[in-house]
């Protein structure tokens, strides 16, 4: 198209140079990104309702297209799925693509978040459900058939987010020096939502970190003395040790209350473990009400002792083995309950072995008064009648009512009731407790952190949807693969490290499915330390050699890279107060683009999502409009090899520009994209703002034509109105 002088000039380029260096900027020379190489994205139901709507965008000038889906399992008109696009309408998106030089990628559905399952943040309400996995799950893998079907391969975006979890607690969330770098606010370390659950059921319990829990205070060696075990070894006994200023060192042995330690084997047993401080003189087991730092403290010798039995350092326990300051927090809490019933089963069966004895010795005298009564003549049986106490309770009221004279048959038959009875009572009821308490313990053991356990699911989604994306290739040069996106800071797989951390597991995931013999029970069934048992893997491939499904995974499972959500992480950046405003974005743009950098080297980048904000809101911003460096993450991803699509989300624009389409083109114009026979004059240049909302983004031609378009005379509407 040529136009000129601010308004259309059918002969401008005739005296206008059409040379693009007199339209490139240095910006655009350095990105080397044209109008053909940065598309949009085109949620289906929104931005376009149909087929039409997908050649609409075409016509206006897009030349690369994400195809989004906002709606999950039944579709609605204006939150579309896949399975509302039919054979022929996926054949005409496929020949639109074709005829066009158009190429699509996809976006599967928009309410996915993650695939561990997670219901999400409603409190009355919160689960890890195997049920809205698979559903999730089911979502990707439709979206990969309907790229297969239409796009014939690419991107298949797919939303993280497997759950919340607190900011500051993580180890990128502080600087080396172990300040803050980032903080959801400034309580967070101190008031913050923690999540354990209960990976049988996935039932979710929810802590706040403020909250203490009464713990017993347990009984420690206050001196070194040599002494002996609770098993009898004579051992040396380390007592608590001090600093000048009284600060504990280190904490002394466990003991029990005759001075022996307690084995290193039993520390933590239920019942031959560690006991609390007793008091003499009130008669009563010392307490203590432990913060989060205490359990801090507690977790870090759980996982000592851990590491100690299974011989390893605490650095080589595995993410199984290793115990949480959530975990430890909710077992806490568990143990009281099952100590509480322990005690009970012990006070209600202590009388037990008593109840069976006096049973044994009634039956016996039983038999032998019915048989002595047998041989007795009905008229002598007075003389064997004995005085039976009143069976009224209480000593007082017993002696003022006089005893009476019964058989001893009768009185050895209730008395043998009553002992039923009562061992009955005993054995219910101490069993019961029993029982309880081995519940309680057995539940103890599946509480785990619902950030370990939303990892683990997720890792087997996300290597699930590969192997399906693997499966619905078409065309090698052009693979489909899942590209999980960093979704926002306040859930996993926001931040970069998590990100990588994903795509590393899943990919292992996928490998071992794939190649290995045995794997990991798909069910999470563990042994008695935690790890996860190992069965025979259901989804290996013949053939498939370990190198081969590593590479396929490689292929498969990659990152869409959003850049409006790396900029949110701004609100949550903790500012040095010594520098400007200015200096900490500065700070802040330079931490953004060393994690981009780290990702593009590790060859994780498979998709880039090109947004804009000012850090605050995801609201979808045209690139330049905002304060995310989006050209200084360009030149990263480009100097490491990047050559996969680069979309621009134009939410925003929809709503507050004239179109979609205009986010779009406010990009291309921030990249400094040339267009041909732009003009305003010899050796002037031309400007985006000039023609962008003349024409680029409208569905009509200029209204006029010139020359051989043009109709003759003889064909001129008598009313002089213009054919065109």
């Amino acid at each position: 198209m040529q136009f000129g002088y601010r308004g259309y000039h059918p002969m401008v380029d005739y005296f206008n140079a059409m040379d693009p260096e007199n339209y490139e900027t240095d910006e655009a020379k350095q990105l080397g990104l044209g109008v053909g190489d940065v598309g949009m994205s085109v949620p289906l139901g929104i931005s376009a309702a149909n087929v039409a709507g997908i050649y609409a965008k075409i016509r206006a000038g897009a030349g690369k297209i994400e195809l989004g889906f906002p709606g999950a399992v039944r579709g609605q008109r204006q939150a579309q799925t896949p399975e509302m696009y039919g054979e022929d309408q996926r054949q005409a998106i496929r020949e639109l693509g074709a005829a066009n030089e158009v190429q699509f990628t996809t976006h599967s559905s928009y309410g996915i978040m993650g695939l561990s399952g997670f219901t999400g943040d409603n409190p009355y309400n919160v689960w890890f459900q195997k049920e809205y996995k698979k559903q999730a799950v089911d979502e990707i893998k439709r979206a990969i058939e309907f790229a297969r079907d239409t796009a014939g391969g690419g991107s298949v975006v797919v939303h993280t987010g497997e759950v919340e979890r607190p900011i500051s607690d993580q180890p990128w969330a502080r600087n080396p020096d172990g300040t803050f770098r980032f903080k959801q606010y400034e309580e967070e370390e101190a008031l913050s939502r923690v999540r354990v659950v209960d990976d049988r059921t996935g039932q979710v319990t929810q802590i706040r970190k403020n909250v203490k829990v009464a713990r017993p205070k347990w009984l420690r060696a206050e001196e070194d003395y040599w002494g002996y075990d609770t098993k009898g070894s004579r051992v040396l006994i380390k007592g608590t040790q001090y600093d000048e200023s009284g600060s504990v060192v280190s904490r002394g042995d466990y003991v029990d209350y005759l001075g022996r330690k307690i084995p290193d084997d039993l520390m933590f047993d239920p019942e031959h473990g560690r006991v609390p401080v007793y008091n003499e003189k009130t008669g009563r087991f010392a307490n203590e009400m432990y913060n989060w730092d205490m359990m801090v403290e507690e977790t870090n010798e759980r996982n000592r002792w851990k590491a100690k039995m299974l011989g390893k350092d605490v650095k080589g326990l595995t993410e199984d083995e290793l115990v949480t300051p959530d975990e430890v927090h909710v077992r806490s809490t568990m143990e009281t309950q099952e100590g509480h019933a322990r005690g009970w089963s012990m006070q209600y069966g202590i009388d037990t072995n008593r109840h069976i004895e006096a049973l044994k010795k009634i039956e016996k005298a039983l038999d032998y008064y019915r048989k002595l009564e047998a041989g007795i003549p009905e008229e002598d049986k007075w003389r064997i009648k004995k005085e039976a106490p009143p069976e009224i309770y209480g000593a007082f009221i017993g002696n003022l009512i006089p005893p009476e004279s019964k058989n001893p048959v009768e009185i050895l038959e209730k008395a043998l009731e009553h002992e039923k009875r009562a061992l009955l009572f005993a054995r219910q009821s101490s069993a019961s407790q029993l029982l309880m308490a081995d519940d309680n313990y057995e539940q103890q053991q599946h509480m785990i952190s619902a950030h370990k356990y939303a990892i683990r699911e997720a890792v087997k989604g996300y290597a699930e949807a590969g192997i399906h994306a693997m499966d619905c290739t078409v065309d090698p040069k052009r693979p489909i693969m899942i590209t999980m996106e960093n979704i926002f800071p306040e859930r996993y797989g926001g931040h970069p490290e998590e990100l990588k951390k994903l795509i590393r597991e899943s990919r292992e995931e996928m490998v071992e499915r794939l190649s290995h013999e045995r794997i990991k029970d798909p069910a999470g069934r563990k042994d008695a330390h935690g790890n996860i048992i190992m069965v025979d893997n259901p989804y290996k491939r013949s053939g498939v050699t370990e190198e081969q499904a590593r590479k396929e995974a490689e292929e498969h499972i990659k990152a869409t890279l959003d850049t409006g959500h790396l900029n949110v992480w701004r609100k949550y950046w903790k500012d040095d107060p010594d520098k400007s405003i200015k200096e900490n974005d500065e700070s802040f743009k330079r931490w953004i683009v060393k994690e981009v950098e780290d990702l593009a080297k590790n060859k994780m980048v498979g998709n880039v999502h090109l947004t804009d904000n000012f850090g605050y809101q995801d609201d979808h911003l045209a690139p330049g409009q905002g304060t995310t460096p989006v050209t200084e993450i360009i030149k990263v991803l480009k100097k490491h090899g990047y050559k996969d699509a680069w979309t621009v989300e134009p939410g925003a624009d929809a709503s507050t520009d004239i179109s979609d389409f205009h986010g779009l083109m406010k990009a291309w114009r921030h990249f400094g994209s040339p267009v041909y026979g732009v003009g305003m004059g010899i050796g002037a240049q031309g400007a985006w703002t000039d023609i962008q909302y003349s024409y680029f983004g409208q569905n009509r031609p200029p209204y006029y034509v010139f020359g051989a378009y043009s109709p003759s005379p003889d064909w001129t509407l008598w009313s002089a109105t213009p054919m065109e």
